[in-house]
């Protein structure tokens, strides 16, 4: 029948696809996977702070080990153990630990002009548990994704606690749960989580309580600057991990506005052939108040782009020259 029509010069009108809510996500996931690609300059720099952690992690753990023997060396430590078998918990105190307080002594000036000793202190925490939650979302984010779980959702409530909704709370305890905060009495036990994995890999016995600020560890200037280099790594994870989600979630932000104004797929399509985006139809089958024009495949394709932002007046402008265009 087909080729009858088409012999007698029947011109048959292919169908357009018609987007929904699952195929707009669907098409929006691929632009994000796209824009997370390995070779984007915010995942490369993620990835460069992850592997110098990597780096710092074993050469600080030899550091603090170096000094916390310094002022409490293997013979104290084993004194006090043979002292515990002897008379118990009155032969003194001895916790292993992964968490560690030190001080460096300054000179201060109060607002008299008077100087007066004080202390610069630094707290290193070799655990996961331990450290800022927001490090191990960080450090094991390509995992979460790759379990469906979402390991930006601390970023996008953009420090607001008011936006923290069911939704929120629900990505939080499963992420948690991935990760090892999180613990419940019917999970399989053979699993290491990773919080348990980091809380094995690195422990020291200390004399003290279990109490980590209880114990302080005197360091000099040199010695501080160097611990100082641990925490930064730590904190670089974190900070790239954000510039990440902001760079990805600014472009996204555009794409969902304007998936909304697109009806078909062939819209979508034009736009990520544009991008260098790799979209196929075949994706849909897996899983707005601005003026269409504004968000024509021409048009969002520049707004999505590494450029400098448009100025009010060159947005103005645009959009009157889509309406203009849009009339002819």
């Amino acid at each position: 029948m087909l080729g009858y029509m088409q012999h007698k010069g029947v011109q048959m009108k292919e169908k357009r696809l018609t987007l929904n809510s699952d195929k707009r996500k669907a098409i929006a996931n691929v632009f994000q996977s796209h824009w997370e690609r390995e070779d984007n300059p915010k995942v490369q720099a993620w990835n460069k702070a992850i592997e110098t952690y990597n780096t710092v992690r074993p050469i600080m753990k030899e550091y603090v080990e170096d000094i916390v023997r310094q002022h409490q060396p293997q013979d104290d430590i084993d004194t006090v153990r043979r002292m515990n078998n002897k008379y118990g918990s009155s032969g003194g105190e001895l916790y292993e630990d992964n968490c560690f307080y030190f001080q460096h002594p300054i000179t201060k000036v109060d607002d008299n002009g008077k100087e007066y000793e004080s202390d610069n202190e630094i707290h290193l925490k070799f655990g996961l548990s331990d450290l800022d939650k927001r490090f191990g979302y960080s450090y094991y984010r390509k995992e979460i994704k790759a379990k469906g779980l979402d390991p930006d959702f601390e970023f996008r409530i953009e420090g607001d606690y008011s936006k923290r909704n069911p939704k929120y709370y629900t990505t939080e305890s499963d992420v948690n749960s991935f990760l090892g905060y999180r613990n419940s009495s019917n999970e399989d036990k053979s699993v290491i989580k990773p919080t348990a994995e980091w809380d094995s890999d690195f422990k020291l016995w200390v004399i003290g309580t279990s109490y980590c600020h209880s114990r302080q560890f005197k360091v000099n200037e040199e010695q501080y600057k160097i611990l100082a280099t641990y925490n930064s790594a730590v904190e670089k994870v974190i900070q790239c991990h954000s510039d990440l989600y902001s760079y990805v979630e600014d472009k996204m932000k555009k794409l969902r506005l304007g998936l909304k104004s697109y009806r078909y797929y062939d819209q979508a399509k034009a736009l990520a052939d544009k991008l260098g985006v790799a979209l196929n139809e075949s994706i849909l089958n897996e899983s707005s108040s601005l003026a269409l024009s504004v968000y024509s495949p021409e048009n969002l394709a520049s707004l999505l782009e590494d450029k400098v932002e448009l100025t009010r007046e060159q947005k103005i402008a645009m959009f009157r020259n889509n309406q203009q265009q849009s009339v002819n």
